[in-house]
């Protein structure tokens, strides 16, 4: 998903800016940016590998399980992420250069340490998670403009459901490793509930802000809308429930809502 919101985010900035896809320059642009997000990805693992050997769901990840050894993870990690900053530094520009390492930063940096202090690291993690499309916008355009950061709003919003719905399935399996998640710190839920059904309000209007400043057709605004009433209604149902089932339900929906949306903005640009 990090490589197709980045692409998005490409395809958008080429039509804003009335110029074709450079398919070359997109190819360079995800390449580097799957460089540096498959380091990360890496380096959160190995700082996270002592808790990851607690948690029952991530036992078997290739550190805590012991089939990569931790200084291979730990080079691997620091070359994938500076090649792919230096391939969009040299080959497309230093604003989406920036932006990558900026993102590889906050999420391995910032967000990674947080889970073991305070619950707000989801809202804070959700920062890096929201930066692929911009990335993928400054590769085209050299500079944030609204749409790129409408993009990120929309990806800074829904990964809150998202990720709240994994937080309150597994609480146990977070408690156990001595992560600050909100589902931990809030054990009745009250808090992550009322954080779910708002983020999922806010997600419904930023999901239609193409439409409303012309990024997109009024078509795109609707289903955009429909997909926002339908994580809304689980958020909801789940909020009354409280139960495991639910938030396997708003997982599902949170799943199902960024492709399809990404789908109607792509089917808006090309039709």
């Amino acid at each position: 998903m990090v490589l197709v919101t980045s692409a998005i985010g490409f395809i958008l900035a080429s039509r804003d800016a009335g110029v074709p896809v450079d398919g070359v320059r997109l190819l360079l642009t995800l390449a580097g940016i799957g460089m540096a997000a498959a380091g990360a990805a890496c380096l959160n693992n190995y700082m996270e590998r002592d808790l990851d050997a607690l948690m029952l769901r991530t036992q078997q990840r290739a550190l805590p399980s012991g089939a990569v050894e931790p200084a291979h993870a730990l080079a691997y990690g620091l070359t994938m992420v500076l090649g792919g900053v230096f391939l969009l530094a040299s080959r497309i520009n230093l604003m989406a250069a920036f932006v990558v390492l900026l993102t590889a930063f906050l999420y391995v940096l910032v967000y990674t340490p947080l889970k073991r202090w305070t619950w707000w690291n989801t809202s804070l993690g959700a920062i890096p998670g929201a930066l692929p499309p911009v990335s993928g916008w400054v590769a085209v355009s050299h500079e944030m403009e609204v749409g790129a950061w409408i993009m990120f709003a929309i990806l800074f919003l829904w990964q809150h459901p998202h990720f709240y719905a994994i937080a309150w399935m597994y609480r146990d399996d977070y408690a156990r490793a001595g992560y600050k998640m909100l589902s931990v710190v809030n054990p009745d839920g009250t808090r992550l509930f009322r954080h779910i059904v708002f983020h999922a309000a806010l997600l419904l209007i930023a999901g239609v802000g193409p439409a409303m400043i012309g990024m997109a057709g009024w078509w795109y605004g609707a289903g955009a809308f429909l997909l926002g009433i339908m994580v809304m209604e689980v958020g909801l149902r789940l909020q009354h429930s409280q139960s495991v089932a639910d938030a396997r339900k708003l997982l599902r929906a949170s799943v199902y809502y960024l492709p399809a949306l990404l789908a109607l903005i792509l089917l808006d640009v090309w039709v």
